[in-house]
């Protein structure tokens, strides 16, 4: 019986090492996709309309950069919530239409592109509207949540 003992103990080492072992995978998060960030675009401009430019500023990474309309460039959260008060106006009101997303192939960086139009009134109390198109980089952060990390803007025409 102690002859086997060794032999018994080599197999088992062997088919140990040898033999694959069925481990459960995780995944960190869910798979993102295009449709997932077009929903997320719309909770952003919820976040905008009920708690202005804090709601709003809440999308964006620490270290984005704000790429305005006929502007310089405008780098890091706090540079671009500088000029984003105008949200906390109640005549004012930005809303926005995602056309289109994708993600990238490493599911960790996305864009969404569409149609904005910003209300607000002018000095006599009339309704003034601007259009626009907008292209928004998203990117997953460490903590799994999406965040900007490049928005720009360009005014249009009023769409067809």
């Amino acid at each position: 019986m102690k002859s086997f003992l060794p032999i018994f103990v080599v197999a088992f080492l062997v088919a140990t090492i040898a033999l694959p072992i069925a481990r459960p995978t995780v995944s960190a998060s869910p798979k993102a996709t295009a449709d997932m960030l077009k929903q997320l675009e719309g909770e952003f401009m919820k976040a905008a309309a009920d708690k202005g430019s804090q709601g709003y500023m809440s999308y964006y990474a620490d270290d984005s950069v704000e790429v305005p309309n006929g502007g310089p460039l405008i780098q890091g959260k706090p540079e671009i919530a500088k000029g984003m008060g105008f949200l906390d106006d109640k005549n004012n009101r930005l809303i926005w239409t995602p056309v289109g997303a994708d993600i990238s192939a490493s599911g960790d960086l996305g864009y969404t592109y569409g149609n904005y139009e910003f209300h607000s009134k002018d000095k006599e109390g009339k309704l003034v509207v601007e259009y626009g198109k907008y292209t928004s980089i998203w990117k997953q952060q460490k903590d799994g949540s999406w965040k900007i990390v490049l928005d720009m803007g360009n005014a249009s025409p009023q769409p067809k």
